[in-house]
């Protein structure tokens, strides 16, 4: 599809998402290529906290399970903007992220490819997100919930993420300098009359 005709006449309005409801729970799996094979990848769920599409701002919790060198899940609180371009567009302006970093992240996204050209040229806020089938997303985990800081782990950086609205389908990049780049994330969508073990206040 031409760059052009992603544009539209419309404001761009808040994007409304069944899938984003508070307590949707997805589950999936984050890898990086540069651990030790056995211990490429470990299980991830997540729960959505709270869901604002008039601002939008997202938050939930994250479990990750069978991390390398812990014997018990660790469990992060994350907040996230909803890429709307009212409140959020695909430039991040912050967490250490250049327009270079958003660029060959967001690019990883087949979603996100009519958007690439408008990106480069600083139109990409002229198109209204909200009728599109894929949400984008910056996931940034803000604290441990179930261990302490200095226990050798980093959430400095953030994922960047797209999430299919029918189908609930997630995918997300990890962003961290100091980290190994480009590990992935990728989440599927849960029965909402599941029960969650990790929920929490």
């Amino acid at each position: 599809m031409p760059a052009n005709s992603l544009r539209s006449i419309y404001s761009p309005k808040p994007i409304f998402c069944s899938l984003l409801q508070a307590g949707q729970r997805f589950q999936g799996i984050q890898n990086s290529w540069k651990l030790i094979k056995d211990l490429d990848y470990w299980t991830v769920n997540v729960e959505i906290q709270n869901y604002e599409p008039e601002k939008g701002y997202i938050c939930g919790s994250m479990e990750a399970i069978d991390v390398p060198r812990f014997d018990y899940p660790v469990i992060t609180f994350w907040e996230g903007q909803v890429v709307d371009n009212i409140h959020y567009g695909f430039r991040t302006g912050c967490w250490d992220a250049t327009e270079d970093d958003d660029l060959r992240h967001w690019s990883k996204f087949s979603a996100f490819r009519p958007f690439e050209r408008m990106f480069e040229r600083n139109r990409a806020r002229e198109v209204a997100l909200h009728p599109l089938e894929f949400v984008f997303m910056r996931w940034k985990e803000r604290y441990f919930v179930n261990v302490s800081h200095n226990c050798g782990l980093t959430i400095a950086g953030f994922y960047y993420i797209c999430m299919n609205r029918i189908t609930g389908e997630t995918q997300g990049y990890y962003f961290d300098p100091d980290s190994v780049p480009f590990q992935k994330l990728q989440l599927s969508p849960l029965p909402r009359f599941t029960t969650s073990s990790f929920a929490f206040q």
